[in-house]
């Protein structure tokens, strides 16, 4: 989905939230949409319970039949997934048949690889590869790939130590650490340490960051609550309703 419909579907969040559910309900499943967001990738919808795959087909259907959206550019919706991280060994650096060439190996070169072997079939990276020489003296390449895989890690089972030809040369794909990255947690939801590290007792909405769970937000936030002391009237917000507020970020 291109970003013009990203804003334009952010914007009527809560329309979009309330026929959801409606048609979640005519499907006669007890999954319902708590709220809608934004990110890098494109839409993220949060729910009360894990989809199933008819629920993510009721989601892509009404999303396609939206008025002024271009279907062809909607992605067919995915669950959460995890990262798993890999290596490929055993490619030139140089790769191209001139021998005076300089032109090393690229990610669209890797990218393409990928494609041409069969091991990668219903593999989807999650970025771009990325290459480097083994030394400086070396004319062989280290590739380093993110790939999305399930909790189970059912696809970098059937990929580690696999064996793929490139050319007269024979390729094979490792286990690799993960990327280094800066932590956050779950508890406080701010960036620089873990969940397990955390100073802070109990736990935090990732809301409203009041000291509660954030799937009670309804029930325990102040600004869901009725309050009739201030002009204009709060009006509490319905169970069955999506917190309509916006809050600043914790880390902001």
């Amino acid at each position: 989905m291109v970003k013009d419909n990203i804003d334009r579907f952010i914007k009527n969040f809560l329309i979009h939230v309330t026929n959801l559910n409606r048609n979640l309900r005519n499907t006669k499943s007890k999954v319902l949409v708590d709220f809608i967001c934004s990110d890098p990738l494109g839409i993220t919808v949060v729910t009360n319970k894990v989809l199933l795959n008819s629920n993510l087909l009721t989601l892509e259907k009404y999303i396609k039949n939206l008025e002024n959206t271009d279907s062809t550019q909607i992605k067919t919706p995915q669950l959460p997934q995890s990262k798993s991280y890999l290596k490929i060994i055993g490619i030139l650096y140089y790769p191209h048949e001139s021998y005076n060439s300089q032109e090393h190996l690229s990610s669209k070169d890797v990218e393409n690889i990928i494609k041409q072997n069969q091991i990668f079939d219903n593999i989807t990276l999650v970025s771009k590869p990325r290459v480097i020489k083994v030394s400086p003296k070396s004319d062989m390449a280290i590739i380093w790939i993110n790939i999305w895989d399930a909790q189970s890690g059912v696809k970098t089972k059937g990929l580690i130590n696999r064996y793929f030809n490139v050319r007269r040369y024979i390729a094979t794909v490792r286990m690799a650490n993960a990327n280094l990255s800066i932590p956050q947690c779950k508890n406080c939801w701010k960036w620089g340490h873990s969940t397990f590290s955390c100073r802070i007792q109990g736990l935090k909405c990732v809301k409203c960051n009041r000291p509660h769970k954030s799937e009670k937000h309804s029930e325990f936030g102040w600004y869901c609550k009725a309050n009739n002391k201030i002009n204009p009237l709060h009006l509490e917000t319905k169970k069955d309703k999506p917190c309509p507020h916006t809050f600043k970020y914790t880390n902001c």
